[in-house]
């Protein structure tokens, strides 16, 4: 019965991805440059408030299955995406324009969500990773060093979909204006080192031109890669507040993460070789958002209120108005 609820849930979560695979080709959108990620979490949603309660006990074990194990290889298998050739391409100004505003988005999301708004600790932790990194994949690559329930997995990638998707327009519609005060190479870091997620970012290069593109998604790879440090970091820091006498839980998926990016620069692996593990690596990840989705609640989402809404408010306001501040000062120290 074991293996049976295992292959069922797992087979759940598998149908679920295929369904947001097949979603995602579709012409409409792919313009509308909606992640493969956020489909899978928002299927899982529909699913998990709707039948899921009903085989949830003959399914479970797959769906935990997806969401533990399956989420961890997709974080490693995440490094074929980068190559340490990377950084070299934008240059320094972009390793300190992502450095800073990591540091800077975190600790400000931190400070606004626990000291003025009060929200809860997961929430503004799950949602400062996404904020200050990669969006919905740095989320779910925190979930198991936060050890946060899925509904708050869910109300943080809300906030990444909601104000990303706001950065994709405006972004575009500032280049005339801010264009006057750094050049476009600059331009296309600030994009990179400011928007949520990568497909955010190629969208808002891209309305603006391929070059100003280029730049962003590569600043914004650089940005991924400092997703492993932070989890080391992230998690020393809630280890020393429990005050446990235990040894630290090393997230050891975010030090494989680095060691495969860097084997990835070697370019050891064909081309296609490498492609077609990014593709699994895509499945993987849409697998644990499809299982963190069937295990949200809806009525808990709704219980965390408006305030993780404005916490998500306030710092998009940061991201582009501090990100600029940022960039514009690397712009004029660095050149």
């Amino acid at each position: 019965m074991k293996h049976l609820n295992f292959i069922l849930g797992l087979f759940l979560v598998l149908v679920i991805t295929t369904i947001a695979v097949f979603i995602g080709n579709h012409a409409w959108v792919t313009n509308l440059n909606i992640s493969t990620l956020t489909l899978a979490i928002i299927l899982g949603i529909l699913c998990g408030n709707t039948f899921y309660p009903k085989i949830e006990n003959s399914t479970h074990q797959g769906v935990t299955f997806a969401k533990g194990k399956l989420l961890r290889l997709g974080i490693v298998l995440y490094g074929f995406r980068i190559t340490l050739q990377d950084i070299g391409q934008v240059g320094v100004n972009a390793v300190f324009a992502d450095a800073l505003m990591l540091i800077f988005t975190f600790l400000i999301t931190y400070w606004i969500g626990i000291k003025l708004l009060k929200i809860d600790k997961q929430i503004v932790l799950l949602t400062g990773a996404g904020c200050s990194i990669c969006g919905a994949a740095a989320i779910i690559a925190s979930e198991p060093v936060v050890k946060a329930p899925s509904y708050k997995v869910s109300v943080a990638v809300a906030l990444i979909v909601i104000f990303g998707t706001l950065s994709m327009f405006l972004y575009p519609l500032l280049y005339p204006i801010l264009i006057e005060a750094i050049n476009p190479h600059q331009f296309g870091i600030y994009i990179g080192s400011t928007v949520h997620e990568v497909a955010q970012v190629y969208a808002a290069g891209s309305n603006i031109n391929a070059n100003v593109a280029d730049v962003a998604v590569v600043s914004k790879m650089i940005r991924v890669m400092m997703l492993a440090p932070f989890l080391l970091v992230l998690s020393y820091f809630l280890h020393k507040e429990e005050k446990q006498t235990q040894a630290i839980a090393i997230p050891y998926f975010a030090l494989m993460f680095i060691l495969v990016a860097v084997f990835n620069s070697f370019n050891l692996l064909p081309v296609e070789w490498v492609k077609i593990l990014v593709q699994i690596d895509t499945i993987l990840l849409m697998a644990a958002m499809a299982g963190l989705g069937l295990t949200t609640n809806i009525s808990t989402v709704k219980q965390a209120g408006l305030k993780p809404l404005l916490l998500g408010f306030l710092v998009f306001v940061w991201l582009v108005v501090g990100g600029f501040g940022v960039n514009l000062l690397l712009y004029h120290l660095l050149g």
